[in-house]
């Protein structure tokens, strides 16, 4: 069942709330997760889309990667599979990751990186924040909501054009798989580790993938959701692990990057009716005798 309202939070909070610490965030385009600056950077500076999660229908899925980052918990989680117990260890963002003829396989997420007692790095691992793409359009309803946040955060947007839902096709295919095949080969030819953290209704939709034990794995998926709590009498979203999943690379790298095939009958069908259009005579040009 669609939802009314496709918006669950903007600019780090519900949309209903309309206690002062959600109103300065509104006002002032303010992160509450840890973004490399105060405020939302997400799709243009200085008039960012605030859209944190969007509305499956009554679960929120998280769309803004940076939403993974309250209270750092995908770091706590994503140490704890890189390196041991008690091994001093911080974390570093978007780090450039080069191969061989010197050019960019893209940027790392969040390095994070383990040292000794005089700071020299010991071991390190990569860590991949997967937020949701999304279908349709979302910066409509968001600017509607925030020319009156106050009266329009139950409003009605079903029945407008390009109603914006969660794309896991587009997400698995256009980012994930890309990501796994070029940073995440980079790094198993290393030998090192990566974590990847999504939400869990994207990792639901993902082909199955063949589990190992933790210490065995190369892989750690730590999936997550959003979980409705109350702070300062609001609701509000909290991040919360659900689970993880470990796997080798090779095999999970097949499993996501390998289509199921469709019926080749069907195919077949499709081509045969093209090759007859293709093949179909002409019509006959009549000539008219004599016309004068």
């Amino acid at each position: 069942m669609k939802h009314m309202q496709p918006l669950a939070e903007v600019f780090g909070h519900l949309v209903g709330d309309q206690s002062k610490k959600a109103v300065r965030y509104r006002s002032h385009r303010l992160c509450p997760f840890n973004n490399k600056v105060p405020n939302c950077t997400k799709d243009k500076a200085k008039n960012p889309l605030g859209v944190c999660s969007v509305f499956q229908d009554d679960t929120p899925t998280i769309t803004c990667p940076i939403r993974f980052r309250e209270d750092w918990l995908i770091t706590d989680d994503a140490a704890s599979f890189f390196f041991c117990d008690d091994t001093p260890w911080s974390s570093l963002t978007e780090v450039r990751l080069n191969d061989a003829t010197g050019k960019s396989a893209g940027n790392i997420d969040i390095i994070l990186v383990a040292y000794n007692d005089n700071g020299k790095i010991l071991d390190f691992g990569a860590l991949e924040v997967q937020a949701v793409y999304i279908s349709g359009n979302v910066r409509e309803p968001f600017e509607y909501y925030m020319k009156d946040p106050k009266t329009r955060g139950q409003m009605d947007w079903t029945k407008m054009p390009n109603y914006p839902r969660p794309d896991y096709l587009s997400s698995s295919r256009k980012r994930l798989a890309p990501q796994l095949l070029f940073k995440g080969g980079i790094l198993h030819s290393w030998q090192k580790k990566m974590a990847v953290a999504l939400n869990k209704s994207f990792f639901d939709t993902l082909p199955s993938l063949r589990t190992v034990s933790k210490s065995k794995a190369d892989i750690a998926w730590l999936i997550y959701d959003l979980e409705i709590i109350k702070e300062d009498a609001q609701d509000r979203y909290k991040l919360k692990k659900i689970d993880e999943v470990f796997t080798k690379f090779a095999p999970a790298l097949m499993s996501i990057t390998t289509p199921v095939p469709g019926n080749i009958d069907n195919f077949v069908k499709l081509l045969q009716e093209k090759l007859d259009e293709q093949l179909e005579t002409p019509p006959t040009n009549k000539t008219i005798e004599r016309p004068f």
